[in-house]
C-alpha cells in the first residue's frame, strides 16, 4: 500500500518511479591490479576517451553519497562506461600502484603526491596518455550535475572553459 509520504518521495525524486539502479562495484568501476599506464593501454584498445579514477576513502560521507544515489543509476553507469575505464583509488590506502608514468607507489602516495588530492571525493580524468585533463572535487549535487560533468569531457569542452561555465552556459540554453 503506498502512503502519501511514498508517492512524495517518489514524485520528488528526480528521476522518479522509473529510475534504474544498480551496484556501482559491479557497473560502474572497473577490475584493476593497479598499473594504470596499463588501464590507459587497455582504455585505447576498448576505443574509450581516458580514464576516470574516484579517489575516496571508506569514511567519506560525500563518496558514500554519490554510490548510493549518483553512480549507482544505469544510465550515468552506461553513459561513463561507454568513455572511460573507471577505478576507485582509496587515499589512504598502502596497495602499491603504478602510476600512468610507470612509478609504483602506495595508493596514499599517488593521491597526494602525485595528484595533490586530500578530500574526497575527487573525481580525475586521464587522457589516454595519462594526462590529468580534467579534475572535479567533491560530489555533485545530483546525477544531473555528473551527467553533465562527463559530457563536460567527452565533448572536449574542459579544453576551453572551466565546469563552473560550462554549467552555466548548459542550464541558460535549457540543457540541465
Amino acid at each position: 500500500m503506498l502512503t502519501v509520504s511514498t508517492i512524495l518521495v517518489v514524485a520528488m525524486h528526480p528521476y522518479g518511479a522509473s529510475a534504474s539502479t544498480r551496484d556501482p562495484g559491479d557497473y560502474f568501476f572497473d577490475t584493476t591490479f593497479g598499473d594504470f599506464s596499463e588501464e590507459a593501454r587497455t582504455a585505447r584498445e576498448e576505443g574509450k576517451q581516458g580514464v576516470l579514477i574516484m579517489f575516496e576513502m571508506d569514511e567519506c560521507p560525500f563518496c558514500h553519497r554519490m554510490k548510493a544515489d549518483v553512480l549507482n543509476r544505469s544510465e550515468v553507469q552506461d553513459y561513463f562506461k561507454e568513455h572511460f575505464l573507471i577505478f576507485p583509488l582509496d587515499i589512504e590506502g598502502d596497495v602499491e600502484v603504478t602510476d600512468f608514468d610507470g612509478t609504483s607507489m602506495p595508493q596514499k602516495d599517488m593521491a597526494l603526491k602525485s595528484y595533490r588530492v586530500r578530500a574526497t571525493p575527487v573525481f580525475a580524468f586521464f587522457d589516454l596518455d595519462g594526462k590529468l585533463i580534467a579534475k572535479y572535487i567533491g560530489a555533485t549535487r545530483d546525477a544531473d550535475e555528473f551527467m553533465l560533468l562527463g559530457r563536460y569531457v567527452v565533448e572536449g569542452h574542459y579544453k576551453d572553459m572551466s565546469f563552473q561555465k560550462y554549467k552555466r552556459e548548459q542550464r541558460g540554453g535549457g540543457t540541465p
